[in-house]
């Protein structure tokens, strides 16, 4: 029997080998380049699941500069974009140690987790939103892993204590330094993510680091449990730090970004007096939002009116239009 490979029937019939389960989830990163999860290991499967759930998604609509793209207007990248980063990295630096130190694998479920979660709790405009409402995105986040159904379920059929063990790390808290140092410390795998990221996105060249050299020269104190760097590494880790303060100094203060927060500080003070008014009108997401702010309430320990907030924060994006 003769069969045309052109027909895509043939071309089955004669090569079913080919049709292989797809067990990976890839994500092409512009910085990363290509993100691969395999669904056969039961951390990246976990991942993969949590990345699905809708309170991550929404990061897809939080913008990671807040309003710089009126600076720079490449600036559009999202905290979806920058979890997954910070993931990629934290995978990179601690699978390279764990290599080295194989007791340290019963840590990784708990590292990956983190670093992927980590800005779950971000607001519209990311830390805009904390300047003009008075949150804090690191107590949203922690109420998220405990409050949010999905993610809660997911962590807690993984492991019962993951949520506690998480939260440690986000507190700096946990037993081994080293695992929350990877995600939240001077010299974390956020930080060099998002001076990348932004740097990338903004058109800008401050942010070059070089990462590879940096994550080689991490090294891991069995003694102290602590992360630390090798000698030759600390040049790029100089580097490092100069790129820190290129960065704050060139993009994140920059005089426009400044003056655009002032203009969404004094828009929603006002709005926020007319709506208590009756002189506006603002839909349920908006609503909640201005019941909030409290405005610019300091304690993390966020006002009454917003315990009604969790199922909105963890549906909606940017701001919804407010109807005058």
């Amino acid at each position: 029997m003769r069969h045309n490979l052109f027909n895509p029937s043939c071309f089955l019939h004669c090569c079913p080998t080919l049709l292989l389960p797809n067990t990976e989830r890839t994500y092409h990163d512009p910085l990363h380049g290509a993100i691969a999860l395999n669904s056969g290991d039961p951390t990246e499967a976990l991942l993969i699941q949590l990345i699905d759930t809708p309170a991550f998604q929404r990061l897809r609509r939080v913008r990671q500069l807040g309003p710089a793209s009126l600076t720079f207007h490449g600036a559009e990248g999202s905290r979806f974009t920058h979890s997954l980063g910070v993931m990629a990295v934290a995978r990179r630096a601690f699978d390279r140690l764990a290599k080295a130190y194989p007791q340290l694998q019963i840590h990784r479920p708990i590292v990956l987790c983190a670093a992927l979660l980590h800005d779950i709790g971000h607001g519209p405009f990311s830390h805009t939103s904390e300047e003009v409402f008075g949150s804090n995105h690191e107590h949203w986040t922690r109420r998220i892993l405990r409050e949010s159904g999905p993610i809660r379920r997911l962590l807690d059929r993984f492991h019962p204590e993951l949520i506690d063990q998480i939260e440690q790390v986000y507190l700096k808290k946990y037993p081994v330094p080293l695992v929350w140092q990877l995600v939240s410390s001077q010299l974390d795998c956020d930080r060099l993510d998002y001076l990348m990221r932004d740097s990338y996105f903004t058109g800008t060249s401050y942010g070059r680091i070089d990462l590879d050299r940096i994550l080689m020269a991490l090294r891991y104190d069995p003694v102290t449990q602590q992360l630390v760097v090798a000698q030759k590494g600390m040049a790029a880790i100089e580097h490092y730090l100069i790129v820190r303060y290129f960065m704050y100094a060139q993009i994140y203060n920059h005089p426009k970004n400044i003056a655009a927060t002032w203009v969404l500080q004094q828009i929603f003070s006002r709005a926020q007096t007319q709506l208590q008014t009756g002189t506006i009108t603002a839909d349920e997401t908006v609503t909640a939002w201005m019941g909030a702010t409290a405005m610019k309430c300091p304690s993390p320990n966020i006002s009454q009116a917003t315990m009604g907030c969790l199922s909105i924060i963890c549906s909606a994006g940017n701001t919804a239009p407010i109807a005058f």
